[in-house]
């Protein structure tokens, strides 16, 4: 038995793949999970941009409805001027306003999860 080559058992060590930061650094979706501060800030931001889509939205909205009765005072009776006004004149303008929103909204929250994405 002395001639039989003895199994030797070689480690290789190396950085582990996944590690934990000690340095008190956590990714952004632990900060957001765990409600620390700068989690807290990363909200705030998203909800400060929904909030200025929001307000533009509301403004574009004012300024399109709120000279309609005087529009309409202006109108002669009873030519029907003012269906046509709202069905053409009106409508078309708030559905693309709403799609505006909605897109601004969805692209306001994929930044927020590019940001917070685990990489």
């Amino acid at each position: 038995m002395p001639n039989d080559p003895i199994e030797r058992r070689e480690v290789v060590t190396g950085v582990p793949r996944r590690t934990r930061r000690t340095s008190g650094h956590h990714r952004p979706r632990t900060e957001i999970d765990e409600q620390t501060t700068l989690g807290h800030t990363y909200v705030r931001s998203l909800m400060r941009s929904q909030l200025r889509a929001a307000l533009a939205v509301f403004a574009v909205l004012v300024l399109l409805v709120a000279p309609l009765p005087l529009v309409f005072a202006a109108m002669p009776d009873g030519a029907g001027l003012e269906w046509a006004l709202l069905g053409f004149g009106i409508y078309p303008p708030l559905v693309l306003l709403a799609y505006w929103h909605v897109r601004r909204a969805e692209r306001n929250e994929q930044d927020l999860v590019r940001l917070v994405e685990d990489r």
